[in-house]
């Protein structure tokens, strides 16, 4: 009985491996090719890899533990928490804004993290958009079009504005509840302030200003004095490897359907759905010189769908598979349903802005 309810519990926990691997086998055998991986998504699993040891060895050394007590002692928590998803986020782009937050709000004594979690995912999609280093999709965007930075800010600005209200709204009206009991302050162990300046130096390699084999000296560090710090989540990892080769196997099948994209807004938007927003970028940009319908389309796609954008897999896999997280069907279904309600908020602010010309 207990191994049929621990294999349960796999499944509930590891669904998202399960059915981006079977994903990946079927159209890898309907495309009859292997998908190829690009150098580029090669260096973003080192990246994530990295990121995810550097943050686990914060975690354990106390520092993110000692960060959540001094914020949960202070009101407004939830604003605080997601205003600093939004802004970051434009900064160190979305996934690595989740990375970072998404820990420290689940080191908190509070209930509504479920909440919590889904609002951040939003936020950290909505602020990524404003600029163009702020997601892979809008810096391809932004290169491949030769988008001035004035231009690119302006014309996305209503859909990064509209949710940093809406969202700032909803921070304040979530009902916090603190749980803490005066509980002892969080020791830090030495090795927080070498992983801090880790973090750092993996942020720099994000932003181009060290080359990405810069982050081998993460591994460096954990196998030499912090092992511990090397046991991350290897199954979202290899989520994202099978779902990088779904993506390159969907844009094998649709490129020789699609010779010219029309409703390019739309065709993002809802392609992205299935094959995450970065995909689907490079693909329609093949078709299309309306480089403002692709931007909103593809951060407009990264709401809704667990696919929709890799922050959204990383901000749900870190909350399903922390310790003591329960109710995963419940968690899902939260952020399925907001994700798309966002999505069609989306929708509807693009076709207010463009009217009859959206559709052209």
């Amino acid at each position: 009985m207990k191994v049929q309810v621990t294999f349960i519990d796999f499944i509930l926990k590891e669904w998202l491996l399960i059915a981006s691997g079977a994903g990946f086998a079927l159209t890898t055998f309907y495309t009859k090719h292997l998908p190829v991986y690009s150098v580029n998504e090669i260096e973003v699993l080192f990246i994530l890899f990295v990121l995810f040891v550097a943050v686990n060895g914060l975690q354990k050394s106390g520092l993110i533990l000692r960060a959540a007590q001094k914020i949960e002692k202070g009101r407004a928590i939830a604003l605080k928490l997601v205003l600093a998803t939004f802004f970051l986020s434009m900064l160190v782009t979305n996934d690595i804004a989740l990375i970072v937050i998404v820990p420290l709000t689940l080191s908190l004594n509070i209930n509504r993290k479920d909440i919590l979690i889904i609002l951040e995912a939003l936020a950290a999609n909505s602020g990524s958009a404003l600029t163009p280093i702020g997601n892979p999709q809008n810096l391809y965007i932004y290169w491949f079009y030769g988008v001035q930075p004035g231009a690119f800010i302006k014309t996305i600005a209503p859909f990064s504005l509209l949710f940093l209200g809406l969202l700032i709204v909803f921070s304040i009206l979530v009902k916090i509840r603190n749980d803490l009991h005066e509980d002892q302050v969080q020791k830090i162990n030495k090795k927080a302030y070498f992983y801090g300046v880790l973090l750092i130096v993996i942020l720099l390699t994000v932003l181009r200003v060290f080359p990405v084999s810069t982050g081998i000296v993460v591994i460096l560090f954990a196998l030499a004095f912090d092992r511990k710090a090397l046991r991350i989540d290897y199954a979202l990892l290899l989520s994202f490897f099978f779902f990088f080769g779904i993506a390159d196997n969907l844009k094998t099948l649709l490129s020789s359907e699609i010779s010219h994209s029309g409703h390019i807004f739309l065709f993002s938007a809802l392609s992205s759905q299935v094959m995450s927003n970065v995909p689907a970028t490079l693909l329609f940009a093949k078709f299309t010189s309306n480089w403002q319908a692709l931007l909103w389309g593809s951060n407009a796609g990264g709401f809704g769908s667990l696919f929709g954008s890799l922050a959204n897999l990383i901000a749900y896999k870190l909350y399903v598979t922390h310790e003591g997280t329960n109710d995963v069907a419940k968690f899902t279904a939260r952020f399925i349903v907001i994700g798309y309600l966002a999505l069609f908020i989306s929708m509807g602010l693009y076709f207010l802005l463009y009217g009859p010309s959206a559709l052209s």
